[in-house]
This record gives C-alpha cells, structure tokens and sequence, in this order.
C-alpha cells in the first residue's frame, strides 16, 4: 500500500518570514524518559509514563502542523537488554496505549502503523498492533509509524536477505540492484525517507534508526528529555529545518 497526500504542507504565520517550509515526513528519537524521571527523584517507569503523554501530543502538535509522516523510536531491538523489569513495564505500557489511545486515533484521522521485528514481540502485543492498523488504514489526515523491536542494521540485513533471495530463484539479475531496488526491500518502502530527524534529551546520535533513510535528512538535536517535549518544542526543530540549504549533494 502506497499512502499519499495531496501536497506538501507550508505554514506562512510565523513571524518575520514570507514562508516556512513544513517537512513532509518527521522522524522522532524519543530518548530521556529514564534520566527526566531520575532527575526528579522518581522511578524510571514514571518517565516512560509521562512519555506516553509526550506520544500523544507529539502526534497532535505535527497533524496540526501539517505533517504527513511521523514516525516514532519507541523500543529499539538493542533495547531488550535493559532490565528484564524495565522492558515487561514497557511492553505493558505499550498494550495499554494502543488500547486507550485506538479509539481517539482513529477519530483524529491517523492511520497507525508498526515497523520492526514482530516475532520478537508477545503474541498478545502483535494482535493489538494488527487490530490497530486495520482500523485506522483508510485514515489520511496523519500517517504515523511506530518502530518497536527495531534496529535500522537489522531492517537493511532483511532487505539484503529478500533481494538475495530473489536471485537466488532467478527472478533478480544481481547488477539490476540498485539504490531504489534496496529502498523498496526496507520495511519503510511506501512511504518517503524523513527529511526530519529530531531526538531529545541531548545526545547526538541516531542510535541506529533509519540509517538508509537519513541519508539527506535534516538532524536537529534538542536538549530536553522526551517527557517534556510538547508543541512548541517540535515548532522550534522546524524553523530551524525551515531555516536550512537542503542541497542533497549538489552544489547552489
């Protein structure tokens, strides 16, 4: 399934500019929870909790934007060697956010998709995640990913591992592979690479997310903790992507 929209959305209200580019697709690192809850005295679990509420604005604060792609890093694939008490809170927090939030989703217009390992995920998750995006799939307001068990090395060795496969069976000539071709193999294949990647809480890294993707994505790194980003937070990391050449190589 390929998803499309209309155009690419401009805001003209902010002061002091004729114009101010809105990118397409925004790709969030959500990082910090632990160390905002840590500097408050505060279990760590209380960090993720308040980064649930952090999730839900995030994805009302870039629809209102005019935003077409989100996509979130809840739970990368090197992220099940936390502690084993940690990761179980996770995964019940995870259930209980697609129950509570579906509904309201759906009503706001997001179509709601996962990318990511499943089969690493409890069969009981899985099931929500597939009950999740057959309700919301018609939804064309906001398209809004969610990587969960996933790692971007892993993404590109089962792309590698598909096309190997292909010409193996002799339905791939090995030189008709090609930058598209591996693209297309990527659990992101129908919809276009982040022209924004902003992650929180300070550190300056991607910490293997989207590692294809980025290739020409603009990075902006905020110093807040993931808990406490909010509207103007995400406001902030598109002027300054607003404000930036974007040459993709070529030279202007």
């Amino acid at each position: 399934m390929v998803f499309l929209f209309k155009k690419h959305a401009v805001n003209n209200d902010q002061p002091g500019s004729a114009t101010r580019a809105v990118p397409r697709h925004v790709a969030l690192i959500m990082d910090g929870n632990g160390r905002w809850a840590e500097s408050r005295g505060l279990p760590r679990v209380a960090g993720h909790k308040q980064g649930m509420d952090a999730v839900r604005m995030a994805i009302r604060a870039a629809a209102k934007e005019g935003i077409e792609y989100l996509t979130l890093y809840a739970f990368s694939s090197e992220n099940w060697a936390r502690p084993a008490d940690e990761v179980s809170t996770l995964m019940d927090l995870l259930r209980s956010y697609i129950r509570s939030e579906i509904e309201e989703l759906d009503r706001e217009g997001v179509c709601l998709r996962f990318i990511g390992r499943r089969e690493d995920l409890a069969e009981d998750i899985r099931q929500l995640m597939l009950e999740a995006e057959e309700r919301t799939k018609s939804n064309r307001r906001i398209f809004v990913q969610i990587a969960l068990s996933y790692g971007s090395r892993t993404e590109i060795v089962d792309a590698t591992r598909q096309l190997a496969q292909r010409v193996k069976d002799g339905t791939l000539e090995v030189q008709d592979i090609d930058a598209e071709m591996i693209s297309g193999a990527l659990y992101t294949n129908d919809i276009p690479d982040p022209d924004l990647i902003i992650r929180t809480s300070g550190e300056h890294r991607l910490s293997n997310f989207l590692l294809w993707q980025s290739a020409y994505a603009e990075l902006v790194f905020l110093d807040e903790h993931w808990p406490v980003f909010d509207a103007n937070s995400l406001a902030r990391a598109i002027d300054i992507y607003s404000a930036r050449d974007r040459r993709f190589g070529g030279r202007r």
